[in-house]
């Protein structure tokens, strides 16, 4: 299976800031959103960073409540792992699991995002072709005995 097929499921809303946002404002965004990771955009539209749940963990440890009205920019992840539609589930599952990050933004035409996916959303597909392939093969026991 491919990303595009993750994204057909879930859809292709991307929730971004800016560098110049505070620690503060994608903490806000992450708890209304119910998300764990928000794409960080320049001037250009193009995705230049990301800013996770531990991303913010780490620097309120490592700066303390400062940390709170402190940039993005002087957090993010800078320069992130991406995918594109066509790549596999089991490609990208690899290089999350290689990387230990959670979240992937996917690019389309042009190097535009299009679309992030989270690993919940990987093993979510994993496990629909598991329990797909297993019915698949009983099927096919069943019809030769």
């Amino acid at each position: 299976m491919q990303v595009r097929h993750i994204l057909q499921g879930k859809g292709r809303d991307v929730v971004a800031v800016t560098g110049s946002a505070t620690i503060t404002d994608v903490a806000r965004i992450l708890t209304e959103k119910r998300i764990g990771a928000v794409i960080v955009k320049g001037a250009d539209g193009c995705v230049t960073g990301i800013i996770s749940e531990r991303d913010l963990v780490h620097a309120i440890a490592a700066h303390g409540a400062v940390a709170l009205s402190e940039t993005v920019c002087a957090h993010m992840t800078h320069g992130p792992e991406t995918c594109v539609e066509s790549d596999t589930v089991e490609m990208v599952m690899e290089v999350m699991t290689r990387g230990r990050f959670r979240h992937v933004p996917v690019l389309g035409d042009g190097e535009r995002l299009c679309g992030m996916i989270s690993i919940g959303d990987v093993v979510k597909t994993r496990i629909a072709e598991t329990v797909s392939e297993a019915a698949a093969l009983r099927d096919y026991i069943s019809a030769t005995v």
